[in-house]
């Protein structure tokens, strides 16, 4: 497995908010983690990135422990998080918000491939690239925090709630560009999402969560249509 999360128990205060979680990612794949709020899913991602620490547990990236370094060390190896809400620097362009998701980054050229490819993946941004980021909608800014996060050229991108609070349209545009992302771009992904339906139809395989546990996982097709997920998250069906 390219990443390998075993036994991972995180605490905040005197409260868990992991016990005992494994999750695993294959080159290639996209995995959702879906579950209502405060069941674990952003902890998972807070605690691979090492900004939550772990009480106890292990995590592997392509074979190596990660889960003894810095984020910045993380980051370097290749694994980016765009996190929920929509963290932008509000007072600057769309095309320096962009490059500071390359900070680590010294190959000028390939820093220039990767803004030519964050522009055609995102149109919008092209159109805006001068606008200050805290004067756009909150699904331009989602993209912005996604293009940021794909400027760090990531082998894993960790995608937290990529739609909450999010119009319709660029939910649709979102689903879109994270299909794109792992396909055309090779990246894996693993994407925390409240919209349960969209994730299930866009990723390959699934962790359901319920108060930190894991209480189902498997190919995300199936997930679709096992009636426990349709009733507590689909509204009942599948469509």
């Amino acid at each position: 497995m390219y990443l390998e999360a075993r036994d991972l128990h995180v605490a905040y205060d005197c409260v868990m908010a992991l016990r005992g979680v494994s999750v695993a990612l294959d080159r290639g794949e996209i995995v959702t983690l879906i579950g209502a709020n405060g069941a674990g899913k952003t902890s998972i991602l807070r605690a691979i990135t090492a900004l939550k620490p772990l009480e106890s547990g292990s995590i592997l990236f392509d074979g190596e422990p990660i889960d003894r370094l810095s984020t910045v060390e993380i980051v370097a190896r290749g694994i980016v998080m765009a996190p929920e809400g929509r963290h932008v620097f509000p007072l600057m362009t769309v095309k320096d918000n962009l490059m500071m998701g390359a900070f680590l980054r010294k190959d000028r050229a390939g820093i220039a491939e990767s803004l030519d490819m964050v522009l055609a993946l995102f149109p919008r941004l092209r159109e805006r690239i001068a606008q200050t980021a805290g004067t756009m909608s909150g699904g331009e800014q989602q993209m912005l925090v996604i293009g940021r996060g794909l400027m760090a050229k990531p082998r894993l991108l960790l995608l937290d709630e990529p739609s909450l609070g999010v119009a319709p349209i660029f939910v649709q545009e979102i689903a879109r560009a994270i299909v794109d992302i792992n396909r055309e771009e090779k990246v894996s992904i693993i994407l925390v999402e409240q919209n349960s339906r969209m994730a299930l139809k866009i990723s390959h395989r699934a962790y359901v969560l319920v108060t930190g546990k894991i209480v189902l996982e498997g190919n995300s097709s199936a997930i679709r249509r096992d009636e426990r997920v349709r009733h507590a998250y689909l509204g009942g069906n599948v469509e």
